[in-house]
């Protein structure tokens, strides 16, 4: 998912996965897995066949945790800042973990060659010394929508299958 905003001289682009569901809609499946199968656990040991719970409650914990990681590596973001002077890249779970700054007028962007019809173009954005990849878990369509918006901040500066010079 790609999202932009404008404010003033400043835009601000937003790139993170696709999730299906909030963490919130994944407790309620949890919870509504939970009751019957904690439910029939406890038949099963009041008629003597005790083992059952604990293996009911390591069930629901590690679907649980599951859940949880996955809900978590759907927190990644690139935020890509553009001001009159500088270009800010920003990566990270909840709080910018990594973060590259590099003057406006020397920053373009590289575009590698996708390698399957259902993935995305490749898209780094690099100075004359870095080169930094973005959006490298974006779908195809939302791959192109990032694309467009950069397009409209910076210029192209590479095509090619696997661009590695930089400019």
């Amino acid at each position: 998912m790609v999202t932009s905003r404008r404010h003033k001289h400043r835009l601000t682009i937003v790139a993170r996965p696709n999730h299906s569901a909030s963490w919130r809609a994944n407790k309620l499946v949890l919870l509504v897995l939970a009751v019957p199968s904690l439910g029939i656990a406890t038949g099963f040991a009041l008629a003597g066949a005790w083992p059952i719970l604990p293996i009911a409650g390591l069930e629901l914990a590690a679907l649980g945790g599951a859940l949880y990681l996955v809900n978590w590596k759907l927190q990644y973001r690139h935020i890509i800042t553009f001001d009159d002077e500088r270009v800010r890249i920003e990566k990270g779970y909840y709080l910018p973990r990594q973060s590259w700054q590099f003057p406006r007028e020397n920053t373009g962007i590289s575009v590698d060659r996708e390698r399957h019809p259902w993935e995305g173009p490749g898209i780094c954005l690099h100075s004359r010394s870095e080169r930094v990849p973005v959006g490298d878990f974006l779908n195809r369509d939302d791959c192109l929508a990032l694309l467009t918006l950069l397009r409209g901040e910076l210029r192209v500066r590479g095509h090619g299958d696997r661009l590695e010079r930089l400019f």
